[in-house]
């Protein structure tokens, strides 16, 4: 779903993935959901689509699904 809107490009943003045509990272668009904007509002402060956004989702979900879990000591 996010290989056509997600680019990695060394060139850009220090390589760090992007919406594709735009300079917008995904870990601003990761950052601003958590931090409780809305979709919409996303979509308007960053001239972007509904489907930018969610492909930012689906790639955080498919990195997040690729790590590798520890165990931690507790206190």
């Amino acid at each position: 779903m996010y290989e056509d809107r997600i680019v990695i490009d060394p060139a850009v943003r220090h390589g760090k993935p992007i919406i594709k045509g735009t300079r917008v990272p995904l870990e601003i668009i990761i950052g601003s959901l958590a931090g409780g904007m809305e979709i919409e509002e996303i979509v308007k402060e960053y001239d972007l689509q509904k489907e930018d956004v969610l492909a930012a989702l689906a790639y955080a979900a498919r990195i997040i699904a690729g790590e590798e879990i520890t165990a931690y000591a507790q206190a």
